[in-house]
């Protein structure tokens, strides 16, 4: 279900993709307005930006299979990235542009109807940007995020333009609106860096949260005693998909059936503090020990005393 929300949002930031596109490209033709032209552009790169995530989110839906034992949930960050990509080949076109009209500065006509169009089209991205970024945390949703910043930098766009224009209409100074252009294009080129550094650290199996990380704590804690004990605590995030990897170390006369009761009633609570997450837990005698020969980090110390997640102990 949660997928599907995913799917629906993108596929409504299509739709609006191509109004946007249609109301920003004809304030365009009536100015001629450079500044214009570069917020036309951004809603262009908001439309490959959200057809190109659609596809990411539906092979992210797919289930596991032969070749992907563990599912598609990694797509995403694909998304991701490929948004960054071309927000970054938009603001390099429209710095150009920019660079030319500051050259050759020209008169901007019928500037009341394009102000009138570029609003209509910012309040339209607004609303929807909001949405989406909210839609995107509750679903925790990488492709959804991403295009739902890159909205909210054409909101801050063409806001600025309008600023922009309403300057040249009132000082007459035409060469503020290729240098707002200018501006335009290293606000989305910061934007670009930040969603393609987004998808690096998600591609690298990037740890939880710290908040996740304490609610994890925090019910381990509960179950920690004298004789029962976690550590070796990893977590790493892919796509929609939070999983955890930890040690439960338990006396060693229990039986297999006392064990596996227990560790599903540490699973059952893993999950309602973290709707679905993934818990793989290793169960272990307390007396002994594993080592991970690749990992090189500090000791810490396990769970019954404080431990923290993603520090490993030899």
């Amino acid at each position: 279900m949660p997928d599907m929300q995913v799917q629906h949002y993108l596929k409504l930031s299509v739709v609006v993709a191509l109004v946007t596109i249609a109301l920003k490209m004809a304030a365009w033709h009536w100015t001629g307005s450079v500044s214009l032209f570069s917020d036309a552009m951004e809603s262009l790169v908001n439309l490959a930006g959200a057809l190109f995530g659609l596809g990411m989110v539906t092979i992210a839906r797919r289930p596991p299979d032969e070749d992907h034992p563990f599912g598609h949930h990694k797509a995403e960050y694909f998304s991701s990235a490929f948004e960054g990509a071309l927000i970054l080949v938009a603001a390099l076109g429209i710095a150009w542009t920019a660079i030319d009209r500051l050259r050759a500065p020209q008169p901007i006509q019928s500037l009341d109807i394009g102000l009138v169009l570029s609003l209509i089209s910012t309040v339209i991205n607004g609303v929807l940007a909001s949405a989406m970024l909210k839609a995107s945390r509750e679903h925790r949703s990488i492709a959804l995020e991403a295009d739902a910043r890159h909205l909210f930098t054409d909101v801050w766009t063409s806001v600025g333009v309008v600023i922009g224009l309403l300057g040249v209409r009132f000082t007459g100074w035409t060469w503020l609106d290729p240098l707002l252009a200018l501006l335009v294009a290293m606000n989305i080129l910061r934007e670009a860096v930040h969603l393609m550094w987004r998808s690096t650290g998600g591609l690298m199996d990037q740890a939880l949260s710290s908040e996740d990380q304490l609610a994890i704590n925090r019910v381990l804690q509960r179950f920690a005693g004298p004789d029962l004990r976690f550590d070796h605590v990893a977590t790493r995030m892919a796509g929609q998909r939070r999983y955890v990897d930890l040690h439960l170390h338990l006396p060693a006369p229990w039986t297999l059936g006392r064990a596996a009761a227990l560790r599903g009633e540490v699973e059952q609570a893993l999950m309602q503090a973290l709707p679905g997450l993934r818990a793989s837990i290793q169960l272990l005698p307390v007396n002994v020990e594993t080592r991970f020969d690749e990992i090189e980090c500090t000791p810490s110390a396990p769970l019954g005393g404080d431990a923290t997640p993603n520090a490993p102990q030899p």
